[in-house]
């Protein structure tokens, strides 16, 4: 199963931390990493601090989806991730944002992510490495970018 998975970071060296992400994702058991986006500055949303430096991942993963969540949350743990409340500024922050074509809607998990077709930190970086991509009950990705271009976003590397 290919799986796509957000990454920012606005604590602590962030961009190091998405790189380490990147690492730590294709090392877990279960996952291997099979391409990764660039690092992309954004400005907090609904938020507040320094600015973000967000990633997508593509993971290709034997691991069901609430599995692959609990290791995003083992990997953001590794990275003293607190949560004192709620878009509280991160040293890691890892979001499943797709998990194959699946729809799904429990107490623990939603994906596709609720927001990531609103939200440009997220469809650029996943655009790079997945031009074709489509959000289930959304449609094509790139179809909806230009629905975020009031949110400022710049490609680092």
């Amino acid at each position: 199963m290919i799986a796509y998975v957000g990454i920012g970071a606005n604590l602590g060296d962030a961009r190091a931390n998405v790189r380490d992400a990147l690492m730590r994702l294709d090392a877990y058991p279960g996952c291997r990493l099979s391409r990764a986006s660039g690092c992309w500055r954004t400005a907090p949303i609904d938020s507040s601090g320094d600015d973000y430096i967000n990633a997508v991942a593509a993971v290709d993963t034997g691991l069901d989806a609430h599995a692959l969540l609990a290791a995003l949350m083992d990997i953001e743990q590794a990275h003293g991730r607190e949560r004192p409340y709620r878009n509280a500024p991160r040293t890691l922050d890892l979001d499943l944002l797709l998990y194959g074509d699946a729809s799904i809607d429990t107490p623990t998990l939603a994906v596709p992510h609720p927001r990531m077709h609103a939200r440009a930190f997220v469809l650029a970086p996943l655009l790079e490495i997945a031009p074709d991509a489509v959000i289930p009950g959304r449609g094509r990705a790139a179809d909806l970018l230009p629905g975020v271009a009031d949110q400022a976003i710049v490609r680092l590397d």
